[in-house]
């Protein structure tokens, strides 16, 4: 990767794409607003507990589109990578996205992700982490990756862990979360932690 993350970023703004045995990862399309539109809404019980409130024209094709040229426009300026998760099928399966990147002394991002309800449960997320992490640290050069999950959401915190994630403090009030200001559990991982990325559980 060059050292100039950003150069790389505006000079190719709608190429990336992450490649896996089973999964693909790549940013958002309007094409792809049919898939989204039906699972998040078929998802919508099993998501919201842990997303901010939706609007009320949240899975409308203008507020789409505004996502996807946002989302465009965030990784131009290297703040952010949102991804679409995707089956080698085609089928979307959920997404997640690099945000808060921050350079100079930090080299650092968090990670936030979803799972469409039909497909949660079945290691597709675990596999899109496996992909993630090492663009992060070898694509992106940074340093660190932290995570924050509310302390009910037993399974991403699971899943973070299993992923080579420590546990690093609990943090009051942290987001407002389906209308409420909800604690969180931080955690992270490190370019130098050596821990492997444990297959034990399908998350």
């Amino acid at each position: 990767m060059p050292k100039s993350v950003f150069r790389f970023l505006s000079r190719q703004p709608d190429t990336l794409e992450l490649d896996g045995p089973n999964h693909i990862l790549r940013l958002p399309r309007y094409s792809d607003f049919n898939q989204w539109h039906k699972l998040r809404a078929e998802s919508r019980r099993f998501l919201e507990p842990w997303e901010p409130t939706w609007r009320h024209d949240e899975l409308t094709e203008g507020s789409y589109r505004a996502r996807v040229i946002r989302g465009k426009q965030e990784y131009n300026s290297g703040q952010a990578i949102p991804l679409f998760i995707f089956h080698k099928d085609g089928t979307l399966l959920g997404g997640v996205t690099i945000g808060y990147i921050r350079r100079g002394a930090a080299q650092s991002c968090m990670i936030g992700y979803w799972m469409g309800e039909r497909h949660s449960g079945k290691g597709h997320m675990f596999a899109a982490l496996e992909m993630v992490i090492p663009y992060i640290f070898s694509g992106l050069e940074l340093h660190r990756i932290e995570a924050a999950c509310i302390p009910d959401n037993e399974r991403s915190m699971r899943l973070l862990e299993k992923a080579g994630f420590q546990r690093e403090g609990y943090l009051r009030g942290y987001l407002k979360i389906n209308g409420q200001w909800r604690d969180h559990v931080m955690f992270s991982r490190l370019a130098t932690d050596t821990g492997p990325i444990r297959k034990t559980e399908n998350l």
